[in-house]
């Protein structure tokens, strides 16, 4: 008898189950106008390896403005310049448009990785908050599917809806949304209706929605694979799924049965977290205040908020944290190291106040408590709670950085593009 993952037969598809993609839109182009939102609505490359005012380096993101001009993710520099000249450049040269010239910026991972981390704990809270069991499962800086089949397909737009609209109202950048039953077909419905999209692909919806599109908009199969298939006269997701499975290994080997089975809508793939989280954080945005009670009162929720969650998960953690976001959106962030892992709610509050007496006098607009270097292990052994806290302080430098003139260029490493 065949078994349900017989290499002759498709799996079942369940039609109770409820995937979300999430994507970024540009992100680390939405980072930068976060920053500095005078670049909203304008051409924006940020590049790879990139100093400013030179032409060396990639493009990591072009903004969807900027790629009007051709500007493309991994092109050089130097060719997206002479496709979209910088705006200070073009101001100095009678031969160029200013109207049709744009702004560059280096890579700031640090900063990156800052609106990230609010980004991965609005998507674990919403999935917690639906089902202490749910799933994340985190692919990239920019992106994560949600197994949200709690919600249930009656419940699944209005879902999706609100989790748009708390990434963007607590961290102030936008995301496309995909809803479907697995995950292959989750991805192709959050890229399909770019940016701040949000489309929803009922399980009796799949073979409709995809039949039409192409085959480069499947979740595996890139321009080499796409050219390949057109040479076997496959042209859409509707053309793959009724081309004969033998001639697609014949050409893909295995990768042809698994772009043949997304082409049909069937994915059998858990939506399963990729190791344990390294931080627990939680962080509110607040009116603009320098009202000392209001801010640590809040520091103090979120201390509390912090602290259970990482009870519940069984986490132990041997640094805890503060983040400050003062105007426009500089992003400040205080830590301090404990000698072990500990259990310890009141500790966490104490050291969270502390931290943020730095910031007394600041004008605040958001504020967050992290507990980090995170040990699951230990949080079966007797409490540690007697532990003491090192006396020095950890203090990261503010990761604000200042406009092209003259700007921090910290975090330039290499990496791929993994925004849409």
């Amino acid at each position: 008898m065949e078994g349900p993952l017989s290499p002759d037969r498709d799996p079942e598809p369940d039609d109770r189950r409820v995937v979300c993609h999430v994507d970024m839109d540009c992100f680390y182009a939405a980072c930068e106008r976060l920053r500095e939102p005078a670049l909203a609505g304008e051409p924006l490359v940020v590049g790879m390896g990139y100093e400013p005012g030179e032409d060396i380096g990639a493009v990591a993101t072009a903004s969807y403005e900027a790629r009007e001009y051709g500007v493309e993710s991994a092109m050089p520099i130097s060719e997206a310049l002479e496709l979209l000249p910088r705006k200070v450049d073009a101001a100095r040269d009678d031969g160029l448009s200013v109207a049709d010239a744009g702004f560059y910026r280096p890579v700031d991972m640090d900063f990156y990785e800052s609106v990230s981390h609010d980004v991965r704990g609005i998507l674990h809270e919403a999935v917690e908050t639906a089902d202490s069991d749910g799933t994340v499962r985190e692919v990239s800086i920019d992106e994560a599917y949600l197994d949200v089949s709690v919600v249930g397909w009656t419940d699944a737009r209005a879902f999706a809806a609100d989790l748009r609209g708390r990434v963007e109202a607590s961290a102030g950048v936008t995301a496309s949304v995909g809803v479907a039953p697995n995950m292959s077909t989750a991805k192709v419905a959050s890229d399909h209706d770019k940016p701040d999209g949000l489309v929803v692909v009922r399980p009796d919806e799949v073979g409709e929605f995809l039949a039409p599109l192409s085959v480069d908009e499947l979740h595996g199969v890139g321009p080499v694979t796409a050219d390949l298939l057109a040479d076997l006269g496959v042209e859409t997701a509707g053309d793959l799924a009724e081309t004969d499975l033998d001639t697609l290994e014949a050409e893909l080997g295995s990768r042809g049965r698994a772009i043949h089975q997304h082409a049909r809508g069937v994915d059998d793939r858990e939506v399963e977290p990729v190791g344990k989280p390294k931080s627990l954080s939680s962080e509110k945005a607040l009116s603009t205040t320098d009202e000392g009670v209001t801010k640590r009162e809040l520091v103090e929720r979120l201390a509390v908020e912090v602290a259970d969650r990482a009870r519940s998960k069984g986490a132990l953690y041997k640094t805890i944290g503060v983040k400050v976001v003062t105007p426009p959106f500089d992003v400040h962030t205080r830590v301090q190291s404990l000698s072990g892992p500990v259990d310890d709610p009141d500790l966490v509050e104490e050291v969270a106040r502390d931290l943020l007496a730095e910031f007394d006098d600041d004008r605040v607009r958001k504020l967050g408590v992290r507990v980090s270097n995170l040990d699951f292990a230990a949080a079966d052994q007797p409490s540690l709670a007697s532990w003491e806290r090192d006396e020095e302080t950890e203090q990261t430098v503010s990761e604000h950085t200042r406009g092209e003139a003259g700007r921090d260029t910290r975090g330039q490493t290499t990496f791929g593009d993994f925004d849409a």
